[in-house]
């Protein structure tokens, strides 16, 4: 590994390069791992690729003014991000605790990002250069670029491009909005006047040059009225297309937020072309006394083969990031990067993943797409699959088997998501017979979330019976094959809609299909998602119907108890839970109960005499050994 291929990230290397002032500094929340998946890497490496000089500034000290400095003042612009999660997704836990690690991090060490990264770097470049052009971008930038509902504040905050007191914003992927963006400000467009590009958003004084717009409630009136809050976001929910989206204008007091429509998807060829340029595909150098950067080793044999999902899941935010056009790389371009990864000196054979978003989507949902943008008020594959949907596995397929022919290729997994209400819809079962016995290692995991109908219908999910047809094909095929594996669903408790009624539902499944997951995710209600929109507003913005919501610890406990019944430390809340929901039916020693009925504390109760002599008996041994 030569230091010399990473872009510089102090003097030392500016000099080695014969630089004496940058062109562009990123400033980013995460370590520099010059790998494309991430976004710092994808953007240096672009705008490297058209000539400018890019600096990186990973992780700078807030609390120093000078940190901020170390290279220099760049010649157009900073260019800013969290890194590759919001930063405070990436600090607390659902719970709102601290999370242990930050996989981000050179060793994993927590600290070393401040909460709202992308607010503090902006005022700290604020105050070192004044009237330096500021870029923002990335998934926090993207997801908060409106006024929005913020869980850890439980409030509603202003557009991030407001508080940050940047001059432009960048939205979704960003490759195609920074080269031009980039290209404007070495002409000599002073940034006041970029104001035209697909993807981007920036702030205004008044209207009077904005043109064909849509005006939504403003952040003082979403921030006072929940109502208004769901009928703003339903707009924006709408308008996310780039072929149909219009511009929309939010005011935030006496100025206004403009979002251009969004940025078309990068062409096969666009798209070929950043996973092409030459990434080191490693943390850099300094890192290495701390033992590297965790997040490498999750995507250090990875491909990202496609973007966009027209899955549309209402927890996702990608709908609202990278939108719900499929775009994907060519053939010839994915097996190139395998095999830079098969030239890896610690490469055993195994390719990690081949996928995105969702890992079976490789083109658009239907030729209307590409044409008229995607519908409004109908979804691809929810409640059923669409009568345009183009279902099709056989371009994956061939993929698939080219990549497991490599030489030196032991194995190539998928662990990228998958639909299985799309692997239904295709009438060949070829693919899940291969997906079966050549791109699965014992267990597939997949996502159901939930059984109850009321959930799935406000998740966007398939119904509890396309998930069991899914399970029965798949065992089917696996015993055809001569293979054991396993179905690991991934379960969520608490999702906007979910009553202590419906856990106990889910709970119920769990114990007929005899599964017990060691993990469940708690619905987390991240920006930008039509989830959280649900769970702060307790309202569908698509047909402002009442939703209901578990809001107290108590509650969001219960339901997650009882998808782990089995556990002996969640005994008083599952039982909670029951008499609660008047289930006492599952409290009992039927096959069918969740628990057994608590042990009384009396001396008249035989089982509890039987328990306190054993209990004693052991006590007394353990005297006798000591």
């Amino acid at each position: 590994m030569d230091k010399k291929d990473f872009l510089p990230i102090n003097k030392e290397d500016m000099e080695r390069r014969g630089w004496n002032q940058l062109d562009f500094i990123i400033v980013s929340g995460d370590a520099y791992v010059d790998h494309p998946s991430f976004g710092t890497a994808i953007i240096s490496r672009l705008l490297e690729d058209i000539g400018f000089k890019v600096g990186i500034i990973p992780q700078p000290d807030w609390t120093n003014l000078n940190d901020i400095k170390k290279l220099g003042r760049p010649k157009y612009a900073f260019l800013v991000t969290a890194g590759n999660l919001d930063s405070m997704v990436n600090h607390y836990t659902v719970s709102k605790r601290l999370r242990e690690k930050d996989l981000y991090s050179p060793g994993g060490k927590m600290g070393l990002r401040p909460d709202r990264a992308t607010i503090v770097y902006c005022n700290l470049i604020r105050r070192a250069y004044k009237k330096m052009p500021i870029i923002i971008g990335g998934i926090e930038a993207s997801l908060r670029r409106f006024a929005h509902y913020d869980y850890w504040s439980d409030k509603v905050r202003r557009s991030i491009l407001v508080d940050s007191t940047a001059d432009l914003l960048v939205y979704g992927m960003g490759e195609s909005q920074i080269i031009e963006i980039a290209m404007n400000l070495k002409s000599g467009l002073d940034i006041k006047y970029i104001r035209h590009i697909p993807g981007t958003c920036y702030i205004v004084e008044d209207l009077e040059n904005i043109y064909d717009y849509k005006e939504i409630p403003s952040f003082e009136e979403i921030e006072k009225d929940k109502i208004k809050y769901a009928q703003a976001f339903k707009i924006q929910y709408e308008e996310q297309d780039p072929i149909t989206g219009k511009v929309l204008v939010q005011r935030h007091k006496d100025k206004y937020l403009v979002q251009n429509p969004p940025a078309m998807p990068l062409s096969r060829e666009e798209f070929d072309r950043v996973y092409s340029l030459p990434y080191v595909r490693d943390y850099h150098p300094v890192y290495k006394k701390y033992g590297g950067v965790p997040a490498v080793e999750e995507v250090k044999y990875s491909i990202i083969s496609e973007r966009g999902c027209f899955g549309n899941c209402s927890f996702c935010s990608l709908a609202f990031h990278q939108g719900r056009i499929v775009t994907s790389r060519s053939h010839q371009s994915i097996i190139e990067e395998a095999k830079k990864i098969i030239k890896d000196k610690d490469f055993k054979g195994y390719i990690h993943d081949v996928g995105g978003p969702t890992a079976n989507f490789r083109k658009a949902a239907c030729e209307k797409q590409l044409k008229k943008g995607v519908c409004k008020n109908k979804q691809c594959l929810f409640p059923e699959p669409c009568t345009n949907l183009q279902v099709d596995h056989k371009d994956l397929i061939e993929l698939l088997r080219k990549l497991r022919n490599l030489p030196n290729v032991k194995k190539v997994f998928i662990r990228s998501g998958l639909r299985y209400d799309y692997i239904l819809a295709d009438k060949d079962d070829e693919f899940l017979r291969e997906l079966c016995k050549y791109h699965v290692s014992g267990q597939l995991k997949v996502a159901p979330e939930h059984v109850s109908k009321e959930v799935l219908k406000l998740m966007g999910k398939p119904e509890k019976k396309v998930y069991d047809k899914f399970v029965k094909k798949f065992y089917k095929i696996n015993k055809e094959i001569g293979k054991k594996q396993y179905i690991v669903p991934y379960l969520m408790s608490s999702h906007p809609g979910s009553t202590i009624k419906s856990a106990i539902e889910l709970a119920e499944y769990l114990r007929d299909i005899d599964y017990y997951p060691k993990q469940v995710q708690d619905f987390y209600p991240t920006p930008g998602t039509l989830s959280t929109c649900m769970y702060y507003t307790e309202l569908d913005p698509r047909t402002m119907k009442p939703v209901y919501v578990a809001k107290s610890r108590m509650e969001k406990a219960m339901q997650r108890a009882l998808l782990q019944y089995k556990n002996p430390k969640n005994y008083d809340l599952v039982k909670k839970a029951l008499i609660l929901a008047k289930r006492e039916d599952l409290i009992g020693y039927s096959p069918k109960c969740l628990i057994k009925p608590p042990i009384e504390k009396s001396f008249n109760n035989k089982r509890y005499r039987k328990n306190k002599k054993v209990q004693l008996g052991k006590k007394r041994k353990s005297r006798r050994t000591w």
